[in-house]
């Protein structure tokens, strides 16, 4: 358990007070006073969480609609008891807090990233049965407003209506009784709820009426004239009558309130810790505040820490700079010792440690790098900072101080950070290092994770040569002998008492004298740390220089893959262009090759073959690939009938059927079409086996006719543009063998492949008629083609 001694000696309690300035309820204020920290993951996640979700709004430029409010829950145990009701300065009390209930519920209402503010137990609620008849009913002043009720509004209505009545009447009898003489003053006023007019003592016999009051100095009597009485008794009773409707309107908003009294004392719990969370917020923007890490192994890594107290002062001008601290243990009993000067930043650095664990541990961001920073669940905090001298029980600052470490010792334990401030000190340096190294002994072997500060050199030496223990120092600037205020891990600090003293001022008798009484073990000491922080510095120096050369090796990486990314898209869009070419050279080629079709058919001149054959080598030629494309195929250096080979014009395999050695030709079958191609356009095919294959490869061929069913070609499986290119060819060679009908298999499906080929029959030149196939052909997954004779 965290004592709140131990959160005020880390002055946690200023921090938790200045968030206290940005709620909105003295209920709520002293909730943030009272906070304590957690040892459950789980609630201070949820804490954390919700803090986080209120800065998400914030930063949409969104706030939690909360506005002053005061504590309900006295009233609402008053009126708990049936029959009693509030006054209404009372009631006046709950519209603002149903006000937040409405607003907040009303805003939370449709959105859907803030999952932990919605998940608080319960969730508010309008009120609207209360909240509008107590808006109606009971104003700013705590007044009942004429709204409250009908009847009110007509009772109020009746009493103005016989006020003024009196008033006139009042002013009839003085000026048609010629009384004016007899007044001390011309002004009609009202003693004890009676209207009455002033007149002087000496004539108060001339005037028919009721002295109600005399004035201070007896010169005047207040007179109600006699005329008048009537309507005055009327108006009181229309004033008891208002008396009683206000009386019964309380009872009933108080009525209302007692039937939902506990859920309003519930929403109002919550009410309260949404304030407190919207504070925390608040504090967190202003500070620029990350969500805390938390770790259950122990360790403690602060990155960029600065104590919130300095950040304080910083914004208010006091500070220039906070100066980060960066600070790692890995707990399990692991030890630092912090050596340096005085007002080198030992106890501020303790003290950070401190108080942002303290606050990682209540669920409040964090003034450190909180993708770095990482804090410990702890069970307890134990700390001995600060002068602990008493004069009531006689004790000294070295006495005080080891009660309380005795304390602690006796307390820590595994899940236990411990701070230590100025270990050993008030007494002998040789015996109060001794102590304070068994001190820290004892503490690792509890388990206990330790940062303690010292100027005892004595503890170096044991700290070093102790595993688990770890040394540090304050940065301090040995040429203008003024602190830096930095925390260096691994090198011990140093005191520079004697460098400090002859900047403020120590004549330099004083001195010399004491460097002489140092001896030459203390100077051999200083020149060792000394060594330890140039070769620091140098490490420094060297890790900068190779994270420059990483960052323009990085730079260097992002230019090459720009370039890279830039070949590529020239390549792709060069691609792009050359197949454009090649697909309106082939529609031409294939209207080309129609119309010598037809002229073949019309005339069977043999020129028109020659023509065909001249005009197919000419596309090939066009379509032969260049120096791309075609990398996985290698070329064949000869080529027998029944090999099997790749086309690099058609980019399918196909099987040799002749070879032509004089003209430099072979004749191929590829599916159902047999072609004469140059020796040149063909390459070792993709398909295992290698030579001799009788058939070519039909996953790459992607829909090929058997070669035993030269009348069909199967386009099942096939893109509408891949089936398309393979139909035209077909149908040209169909023709030219004199085929009269053939078959297309493109099956069912989705039905756009067969659209798309029936679509490409009703405009092709060789085709006569096509229609759906019968039972025995396939019926709609395949259509026959009628060629043209």
């Amino acid at each position: 358990m965290i004592t709140s001694e131990t959160m005020k000696r880390l002055e946690f309690d200023k921090i938790l007070a200045d968030i206290a300035t940005r709620v909105h309820s003295d209920v709520t204020r002293s909730t943030v006073l009272a906070v304590m920290p957690q040892n459950d993951a789980r609630s201070i996640a949820d804490i954390s969480g919700r803090v986080a979700e209120i800065r998400r709004l914030s930063s949409l430029g969104i706030s939690l609609n909360i506005s002053q409010f005061e504590d309900i829950r006295p009233l609402l145990d008053a009126v708990r008891p049936v029959g009693s009701f509030l006054a209404p300065q009372d009631l006046l009390l709950f519209i603002p807090v149903l006000r937040n209930f409405s607003d907040i519920a009303r805003q939370f209402a449709p959105r859907s990233d803030i999952p932990l503010l919605k998940s608080l137990e319960p969730s508010l609620r309008p009120f609207a049965d209360i909240l509008e008849p107590l808006a109606a009913s009971i104003d700013y002043d705590g007044s009942i407003m004429d709204s409250a009720s009908p009847q009110l509004k007509e009772i109020r209505r009746g009493k103005r209506s016989l006020a003024a009545r009196i008033r006139k009447k009042i002013e009839e009898i003085v000026r048609d009784n010629n009384i004016e003489i007899f007044l001390q003053d011309d002004f009609i006023t009202q003693r004890s709820g009676r209207w009455v007019i002033p007149v002087r003592m000496d004539s108060k016999g001339m005037v028919k009426g009721v002295v109600h009051d005399v004035s201070s100095s007896g010169e005047t009597a207040f007179m109600e004239p006699l005329e008048i009485i009537p309507f005055v008794n009327e108006l009181e009773n229309l004033t008891a009558e208002e008396k009683a409707e206000e009386i019964r309107i309380l009872r009933q908003l108080s009525a209302w309130i007692r039937e939902d009294a506990a859920d309003l004392a519930a929403c109002f719990g919550t009410l309260v810790v949404m304030d407190r969370l919207n504070g925390i917020a608040l504090f967190s923007d202003q500070f620029g505040l990350e969500v805390a890490r938390m770790n259950s192994s122990g360790g403690l890594t602060l990155a960029g820490a600065r104590h919130p107290m300095l950040l304080m002062l910083q914004q208010q001008g006091v500070l220039q700079r906070v100066e980060p601290l960066d600070l790692h243990l890995d707990g399990n009993g692991q030890v630092m010792v912090i050596t340096g000067p005085n007002a080198g930043g030992k106890t501020i650095a303790l003290k950070t440690a401190g108080v942002l664990t303290l606050m990682a541990l209540c669920g409040i961001p964090v003034p450190a790098d909180g993708a770095r920073s990482d804090f410990p669940l702890l069970d307890t905090l134990l700390v001995d900072i600060g002068d602990e001298q008493s004069i009531e029980e006689s004790l000294s600052t070295f006495s005080a101080h080891v009660a309380r470490i005795a304390t602690i010792l006796g307390q820590a334990g595994p899940r236990t950070l411990v701070l230590l401030d100025e270990l050993g000190a008030g007494t002998e340096p040789q015996q109060g290092a001794a102590i304070a190294c068994g001190v820290l002994r004892d503490l690792q072997g509890n388990g206990a994770t330790v940062i303690a500060t010292t100027h005892l050199s004595e503890i170096i030496g044991y700290v070093h040569s102790t595993p688990g223990m770890i040394n540090a120092g304050m940065e301090y600037d040995a040429e203008k002998y003024t602190p830096l205020y930095r925390l260096i891990s691994g090198e011990p600090g140093h005191s520079h008492a004697i460098e400090i003293a002859r900047r403020f001022g120590m004549p330099e008798k004083v001195i010399e004298f004491a460097r002489d009484m140092l001896g030459t073990a203390g100077a051999d000491f200083t020149s060792l740390l000394a060594e330890l922080h140039r070769k620091r510095e140098e490490l420094v120096e060297a890790r900068r220089q190779l994270e420059q050369q990483q960052e323009q090796v990085k730079i260097t990486e992002k230019e090459l893959e720009r370039r890279a990314a830039g070949i590529e898209t020239a390549r792709r869009e060069a691609r792009e262009k050359a197949w454009g070419e090649a697909r309106e050279l082939i529609s031409t080629s294939r209207r080309r090759m129609n119309e010598l079709l037809e002229e073949y058919k019309r005339e069977r001149r043999s020129e028109i073959i020659d023509k065909l054959r001249n005009s197919e080598r000419e596309i090939t030629e066009q379509l032969k690939p260049k120096d791309h494309g075609d990398e996985e195929h290698k070329p064949l250096q000869d080529v027998s009938e029944g090999d099997a080979v790749h086309v690099r014009s058609l980019g399918h395999d196909a099987v040799v059927l002749q070879v032509i050695p004089k003209q430099g030709k072979v004749r191929v079958r590829a599916g159902s079409m047999e072609l004469e191609l140059p020796l040149n356009d063909l390459a070792a095919p993709l398909a295992k086996g290698g030579k001799k294959a009788r058939q070519p490869d039909r996953k790459s061929w992607g829909a090929a006719s058997a070669e035993t069913e030269e009348r069909e070609l199967k386009l099942i499986g096939l893109r509408v543009e891949e089936a398309l290119d393979m139909l035209e060819p077909f149908l040209n060679h169909s023709s030219l063998s004199g085929l009269r009908e053939v078959r297309i298999i493109h099956g069912l499906g989705s039905g756009r492949l067969r659209q798309a080929v029936r679509e490409h029959l009703a405009r092709h030149p060789l085709v006569e008629e096509y229609r759906p196939g019968e039972a025995h052909e396939g019926r709609d997954g395949a259509t026959v083609v009628t060629l043209r004779g």
